[in-house]
């Protein structure tokens, strides 16, 4: 059985690899020994966000560091296809929500947008606090890498945020589900959710000028976060993330 301790992995400095002894200090520190209580001799899994995942073992811990030894290479956890969400900008909260859960389910990049129908801008840090949930989500889901979290970007940067996906799905109530993707690995997709009040007509031929196709996800309607999170939870059951 598998103790409380190794099942969540802990990100460290990337720098971590087999044999090295880090120090944790900081936040890490009060997360790993004041929240969790871990003591000498207890085992752990150390990420470092980008890919890396490392068995260690607590060495010593003093009154505000502790000293980490780094093992052997664990697996990533990491899906083979790399997912990418835009997402027609929520409202802050929900947002922040998307990011914790698109985290755990393995997407690689969430990418706010500006549309028409998102008339809200995202306040000042709102971006570095939508990363430190991707951050504390990572630490409890047990993937090693975390995914990019950006925007909000101009329609206009649409383009240049497609060019490394294909396929391309665009979610439209009514469509049919998307095909099950290809899971070759480093292979990127990217499936479009639109805001509350959905596309505007001009965006739609935006869309289809990208080469973006129609995807469904049932008859009802969905807010933007749940319909975000339920194609990611269908496209990221494929067979390369069973």
């Amino acid at each position: 059985m598998t103790s409380s301790a190794e099942a969540r992995p802990t990100l460290l400095d990337p720098r971590a690899r087999g044999g090295a002894e880090l120090a944790v200090e900081g936040d890490a520190y009060r997360h790993l020994f004041r929240a969790r209580r871990l003591a000498a001799g207890d085992a752990l899994r150390v990420v470092d966000g980008a890919g890396g995942a490392w068995s260690a073992r607590v060495g010593s811990v003093g009154p505000k560091r502790a000293l980490v030894r780094v093992g052997g290479a664990e697996p990533s956890l990491e899906s083979l296809l790399r997912l990418e969400l835009l997402v027609g900008l929520p409202r802050p909260q929900r947002a922040a929500w998307l990011v914790e859960k698109a985290t755990e389910l393995g997407v690689a990049a969430i990418r706010f947008l500006h549309t028409e129908r998102t008339v809200r801008e995202a306040g000042r840090g709102t971006l570095e606090r939508w990363r430190r949930v991707a951050a504390a989500a990572l630490e409890q889901c047990g993937r090693a890498r975390l995914p990019e979290v950006t925007g909000p970007h101009d329609w206009e940067d649409l383009p240049d945020l497609l060019a490394p996906c294909a396929p391309r799905w665009v979610l439209d109530p009514g469509a049919p589900p998307p095909a099950a993707p290809a899971s070759a690995p480093g292979f990127s997709v990217a499936a479009l959710i639109g805001p509350e009040g959905g596309w505007t007509d001009a965006e739609r031929a935006t869309l289809a000028t990208l080469a973006c196709h129609a995807a469904g996800l049932g008859p009802r309607t969905l807010r933007t976060e749940t319909a975000a999170l339920a194609a990611a939870a269908l496209l990221l059951a494929a067979p390369g993330d069973r």
